[in-house]
């Protein structure tokens, strides 16, 4: 897969994938959206967030985390000392499943090239993954073999950990932790959420200065 390389060339290829997500029929979500929802915010940024599927308040807007999990998600993003300008953030799947249940294996396999290709325009050195669905994707995607007892990745074990990935000729960190719409019911993975977001800024602060690399 080739590279793209410049701001306009990163902005014209993201926007090409929108489109091509906006025409997508290769999964029966397309017929059940009201919006698709590709991703959005800074396209050169070192830092990337993935999580599993649009919810309801997504499909109506057409961009990722816009209810109360992206109220949440701003939140942690400050404990991190970031801010949405600052990160891309986008979904394994881009339609909303019906009902926001989990993403189907077939509709992963139909949508996840989107998101490969968006990896690869974007060049992050450091990638987040927001619940299981995604740190499962991301992880075997990406050359890092992690497995529970049931066969899946279990978030719960891989949380807070910081891997090293390579993908299509790249080299990031990946660091999975909890959907953040699991915190606003669960005050203990608040909690767990609020620490590993104060992780996440200081690799963040380490691969900047140097002191973490890749």
């Amino acid at each position: 897969m080739s590279h793209v390389t410049g701001l306009e060339e990163k902005a014209r290829a993201l926007a090409e994938v929108a489109e091509e997500v906006a025409r997508c029929r290769k999964c029966r979500l397309w017929s059940s959206r009201t919006n698709p929802v590709p991703g959005h915010g800074n396209q050169d940024s070192d830092v990337m967030f993935i999580g599993e599927a649009p919810g309801y308040n997504e499909d109506l807007e057409g961009k990722p985390f816009v209810g109360a999990a992206g109220k949440f998600l701003d939140q942690l993003l400050g404990i991190a000392g970031l801010r949405r300008g600052d990160v891309f953030i986008t979904n394994v799947l881009k339609c909303r499943p019906p009902g926001n249940r989990d993403p189907l294996p077939d509709e992963v396999e139909a949508c996840s090239p989107y998101l490969d290709r968006q990896i690869s325009i974007i060049r992050p050195k450091l990638v987040v993954c927001l619940g299981r669905h995604s740190a499962s994707y991301v992880l075997s995607r990406s050359g890092v073999r992690v497995r529970s007892r049931s066969g899946g990745t279990s978030i719960s074990a891989v949380r807070g950990q910081v891997f090293k990935a390579r993908f299509e000729g790249l080299a990031f960190l990946v660091m999975p932790t909890y959907h953040p719409a699991a915190g606003l019911y669960n005050p203990k993975l608040k909690e767990i959420l609020m620490e590993d977001f104060a992780s996440i800024g200081r690799v963040v602060k380490g691969i900047r200065e140097g002191s973490i690399l890749i």
